[in-house]
């Protein structure tokens, strides 16, 4: 059982990963109709929703995209930032999509904020607590393991909403401004699904953990 549990697990993260480097990979190389780099359409958007004290700033690394709400900062890969590409501005306005959450006050966003600190805290005790409740033939530690586990599963659970909603938004303020064509919009929607998607296989490995978890208790 647990042999399986690793094989699934495997097979969701890495054709996750496949998954949105594909679409990204292909869609990167369709030029947007707007000419925009995606650094361009990201300022348009945080601007076009009040947000000019949101800045813009290039980061390392591939599809390393990001918004940090204590900081302001939409960073974007070189990739994005510097790409006039479909996937370039997809990507850039779900960023955004982030920062206009924040700006919001967005619930579910609020919620994941709020408990990063007690995330951390469990996703790097619980195994450590696992391993010695297991050694010391301890069910109170295992137990306590698996609340800790079910601390991290809740935070996964918490991002769908939140990554669901980014797109959403990117989405709308695309269309609504007419930055993507009907044929360049369904690129869009392509390469931000697969995104979704990543977060989904973590959600779904971590329950299925949870519940091999809770059958090896016994």
């Amino acid at each position: 059982m647990y042999l399986i549990l690793i094989a699934v697990t495997l097979i969701l993260g890495i054709g996750g990963q496949a998954y949105i480097k594909h679409s990204f990979k292909k869609w990167n190389k369709v030029p947007i109709t707007t000419g925009m780099t995606g650094a361009q359409a990201a300022r348009k958007m945080l601007d076009d929703n009040g947000l000019i004290h949101v800045s813009v700033q290039q980061v390392g690394g591939d599809l390393s995209d990001h918004f940090d709400p204590r900081t302001n900062v939409v960073s974007l890969s070189a990739d994005v930032y510097n790409t006039c590409s479909v996937a370039a501005t997809a990507i850039a306005c779900h960023e955004c999509g982030h920062a206009v959450q924040h700006a919001r006050g967005y619930a579910p966003a609020k919620l994941r904020g709020s408990i990063v600190p007690v995330v951390n805290l469990a996703s790097n005790a619980w195994i450590f607590v696992l391993i010695a409740g297991i050694y010391l033939n301890m069910v109170g530690l295992y137990n306590l393991a698996i609340i800790l586990y079910v601390v991290v599963i809740a935070f996964h659970l918490v991002t769908l909403p939140v990554e669901f909603n980014a797109s959403r938004r990117a989405l709308a303020y695309v269309k609504s401004y007419g930055f993507l064509p009907a044929n360049e919009s369904g690129g869009a929607r392509t390469v931000l699904g697969a995104a979704a998607f990543t977060y989904v296989a973590a959600a779904l490995s971590s329950v299925l953990y949870l519940l091999y978890l809770l059958s090896a208790r016994r």
